[in-house]
C-alpha cells in the first residue's frame, strides 16, 4: 500500500496552506470554502421583508435585521428591499436573489460634520459568546464577507463595535468600488484581549457599513484593522469621502454578509425561507386574530392573551398595530397600556384594560372584528 506523508498542502502561489496535518494524531485542519458554518448575521442574503419593502424613516427594518440609519439629512434617503438579475455579476451567480438598497436624499448642500448614512445589524451577546469564537485571543479569528455595490466610485468604510464592557470597535475599508460593479468584500478579524461578550440577549456586536459618516465620528488617526476602544468622542474609522453623500440619487447596495467563526469566508450558508423567517420572528411578529361582538353602536375587541408565533428576544413592544370593525371600516390602534410589558413563555399577557374600543356600526347581530398585532423586540 502506498502512504504520503506532508505536513501539509498549499496550492502554487496561494500564501497559506489548505490542509494543515497534525504530526502526531493524524488530524487536519482544512480550509474549506463551501464549508457550512454557522452565520452570525441573521437574514444576510435580505430574502426576509416583514414590515414592507420601502421606507424613508431613519431607523426602520425594511429588510428584517438590517436597519438603515440617518440624521443630519437635507431630504430622506430611501431604503428597499430589491430584486436581483442576471445583470446582477457575482452575487447572482452565487445564488442571491435580493438586496438592501438605500437610495440617497438630495445631500447636495454638502456633508455636516454629524451627518450620517449606514446600515446596521445589531448581533445578540450570547450568539457570540457561544459561537466557539475565543474573542479574548489574537489568535483566533471571525470572519466577514459580503456583498456591495454603489452607484458613486470610491472608497467605502465599516465597523464592527462590541457593546458589553468596554465598547471595541473594529474599522475596515470596502476598498475602491467600481461604479455599478458588485464587489466581494472579506476581513480576517483577530480576537483582542479587551473583547467581552455577556451571555445574554442583550446586545454584543454591531456589523456597520457607511454611505457617509461625518466628521464628528471620524479622523485621520484611525488606523484601520485593528481593534480601538470606542472612547470619549465615538470615533470610529477614518474620514468618509462625501462624494455619494453629496451626489443626488446616488445608491448603496448590500446583500450577502456573513459573519463566521473561521480565518477564512466560507461560501454562504443559505436557509429556506422558513429558517431564516423563524430566526427574524425572535425580533419582530405580526399577528392576526379576530373577535366576533354582538353590541350596538360601539364594536370591540375583547382582550386575551396573545399567543406568540415563537418565544421573542425580550418582551415586545406594539409597533403599528390596529383593531378592525368590518361593519363600519373604522380602526383604531392598540397602545403599550393595552397589553403587559411581559411574556410568558410565548403569550403576551393582557393588561388591566379589558376591551378595546372600535367605534361606528348599528344593530345587535354578530360583527366581525380582527385585530393585527405588530410586536418588535429587536435589540
Amino acid at each position: 500500500m502506498s502512504e504520503i506523508k506532508v505536513n501539509s498542502i498549499k496550492g502554487v502561489g496561494a500564501s497559506a496552506a489548505a490542509i494543515t496535518v497534525n504530526n502526531t494524531d493524524g488530524t487536519c485542519i482544512a480550509n474549506i470554502t463551501n464549508n457550512l458554518r454557522n452565520n452570525l448575521i441573521i437574514n444576510g442574503d435580505m430574502k426576509i421583508n416583514q414590515r414592507g419593502t420601502a421606507d424613508t424613516r431613519s431607523g426602520i427594518y425594511t429588510v428584517d435585521r438590517f436597519k438603515v440609519t440617518h440624521t443630519g439629512i437635507d431630504e430622506a434617503p430611501e431604503q428597499r428591499s430589491v430584486n436581483l438579475g442576471s445583470s446582477d455579476t457575482g452575487p447572482w451567480e452565487k445564488g442571491f436573489r435580493k438586496a438592501l438598497k438605500i437610495t440617497n436624499g438630495n445631500q447636495t448642500g454638502g456633508a455636516g460634520a454629524s451627518d450620517y448614512v449606514y446600515y446596521r445589524q445589531e448581533i445578540e451577546a450570547s450568539n457570540v459568546a457561544n459561537s466557539g469564537w475565543d474573542y479574548s485571543s489574537s489568535s483566533s479569528f471571525i470572519t466577514l464577507s459580503f456583498w456591495v455595490k454603489a452607484s458613486v466610485a470610491q472608497n467605502y468604510y465599516g465597523y464592527l463595535r462590541t457593546r458589553d464592557g468596554t465598547n471595541y470597535h473594529y474599522p475596515f475599508e470596502t476598498g475602491a468600488l467600481t461604479a455599478g460593479v458588485w464587489k466581494k468584500v472579506i476581513k480576517t478579524i483577530p480576537g483582542n484581549s479587551n473583547l467581552q461578550f455577556d451571555n445574554d440577549s442583550g446586545p454584543g456586536l454591531q456589523f456597520n457599513l457607511l454611505g457617509l459618516m461625518g466628521t464628528d465620528y471620524t479622523s485621520s488617526s484611525v488606523t484601520l484593522n485593528t481593534w480601538g476602544a470606542s472612547g470619549s468622542g465615538n470615533v470610529y474609522t477614518p474620514d468618509n469621502t462625501p462624494t455619494w453623500y453629496e451626489t443626488d440619487d446616488s445608491t448603496l447596495e448590500l446583500t450577502g454578509v456573513q459573519l463566521e467563526v473561521g480565518n477564512f469566508a466560507s461560501d454562504f450558508c443559505f436557509e429556506s425561507y422558513e429558517e431564516t423567517l423563524s430566526k427574524c420572528q425572535r425580533y419582530f411578529q405580526k399577528i392576526d386574530h379576530r373577535k366576533s361582538t354582538g353590541s350596538s353602536g360601539n364594536r370591540y375587541m375583547y382582550q386575551e392573551d396573545i399567543k406568540l408565533i415563537c418565544s421573542m428576544r425580550a418582551a415586545p413592544s406594539l409597533y403599528a398595530s390596529s383593531a378592525y370593525n368590518s361593519d363600519s371600516g373604522n380602526y383604531v390602534t392598540y397602545t403599550a397600556g393595552d397589553y403587559s410589558t411581559t411574556t410568558n413563555g410565548c403569550t403576551l399577557g393582557q393588561a388591566s384594560t379589558t376591551q378595546i374600543t372600535v367605534t361606528g356600526g348599528s344593530g345587535s347581530q354578530y360583527h366581525d372584528v380582527r385585530g393585527r398585532v405588530h410586536l418588535a423586540a429587536e435589540l
